[in-house]
């Protein structure tokens, strides 16, 4: 019998994401949030698996990468809210009415202005790759059956239209292929016309299949339940968003709202609420539930410590946490800092090594994708018409 260990449970692997998401939203500093971004990568390249879902790190960090790009070219062609002495570049200015005050495209660029923009997109693109390494890890099967009844059907849309979205890619692959093979041009509107046909028809029948799929197994059922529970389910969680939404308004502005902090507790108490009651009408088993072991305890203590640690050095000294631009100093390691994100390391050791692809696991996937033919058909179809 196989003594290898199960795999870590989804929700220590999103915990421990959002730790680190947390220490890169609590700083500017370009070495800290680069420690960051290098200790997600490297545990995901440490445990990520086979399975296709695995492989959506490399666009997380491709978006990370855009919205950096992005953001240094809209601050040099409009300008930053930073104004610095030390110009880098110089752009002819386009003359604007003056009902446009405050706005202006081209003109002078400076070192302090791309220096704030590098620092304040390097924070999101720090998040978005501790968001990646979450998708890269945690299996969405796995986690839609830890979603709470109400919110099931929700999830399983959710699912379904990610799970698509590689049979969509691979369908354009293949038409395109199948294209090149016979001499015509797989670029230009022309090709984009003969290629979306038998995608979005190869679509629709897989969604269908999926459709009948989905009822023939009983989807979709529901328990009755009486109109008091069913008001009662509708206003706890119409109060417990609304004050999960005052809550974070609150904690997000600028005087820290200190009213906002007791209010927290008790939108996510009403929001829970809401949603049990709510899942008393899906009728759902749960099969092999996942084991929550000291493995998931380290894993999310790991990264949730690293944000703690960064949010309270950030709150009691600011400085080495967000360097200057004006004037432009070079930024400093804190060390403490350091050390606790580098804590968030520990998955890569404690985590159990993900499983391989088995035979079993190859031909259903294989299965689950449409014939190669089906598609060279639909675009020799639609070329002829």
């Amino acid at each position: 019998m196989s003594t290898r260990a199960p795999a870590l449970h989804p929700v220590a692997w999103w915990l421990w994401a959002l730790g680190l998401a947390a220490a890169a939203s609590r700083t500017t500093n370009p070495l800290v949030l680069l420690l960051v971004m290098a200790t997600a990568g490297y545990v995901v390249a440490a445990r990520r698996g086979e399975a296709p879902w695995a492989r959506s790190y490399a666009g997380f960090f491709r978006i990370a990468l855009a919205v950096l790009g992005l953001r240094l070219v809209f601050t040099v062609l409009l300008g930053s809210p930073v104004a610095g002495t030390h110009t880098v570049l110089t752009l002819p200015q386009l003359p604007l009415p003056s009902w446009a005050q405050g706005v202006r495209v081209g003109g002078r660029t400076t070192l302090e202005g791309l220096l704030f923009t590098l620092y304040d997109s390097l924070r999101l693109a720090a998040v978005l790759v501790c968001v990646g390494a979450a998708n890269a890890l945690a299996s969405p099967a796995r986690l839609l059956r830890l979603l709470p009844g109400a919110l099931y059907e929700v999830g399983v849309a959710v699912v379904v239209a990610l799970s698509f979205a590689p049979n969509l890619l691979a369908d354009v692959r293949r038409l395109r292929a199948a294209r090149r093979l016979r001499g015509r041009p797989d670029r230009g509107v022309r090709s984009v016309l003969s290629v979306g046909l038998p995608v979005l028809e190869s679509a629709l029948e897989r969604s269908i299949a999926l459709a009948a799929s989905m009822d023939s197994r009983g989807f979709g059922r529901t328990r009755p339940v009486s109109r008091t529970v069913a008001r009662a389910t509708a206003a706890l969680t119409l109060l417990g968003l609304l004050g999960l939404c005052a809550a974070v308004f609150g904690l997000l502005g600028p005087d820290g709202g200190a009213w906002a902090l007791p209010l927290l507790p008790i939108g996510l108490a009403l929001t829970a609420g809401g949603l049990a009651l709510g899942g008393r009408r899906t009728v759902r088993t749960r099969y092999r539930p996942d084991p929550w072991t000291w493995r998931e305890w380290l894993v999310t203590a790991s990264g949730l410590a690293a944000g703690i640690a960064v949010t309270v050095l950030a709150a009691r000294t600011p400085g080495p946490y967000a360097p200057a631009v004006v004037p432009p100093t070079a930024p400093e390691l804190p060390l403490a800092a350091a050390a606790a994100v580098l804590l968030a390391l520990l998955p890569a050791v404690v985590a159990p090594a993900p499983r391989p692809f088995t035979a079993r696991a190859t031909r259903a996937a294989r299965a689950a994708q449409p014939t190669p033919a089906a598609p060279v058909r639909r675009a020799r179809e639609a070329e002829q018409s």
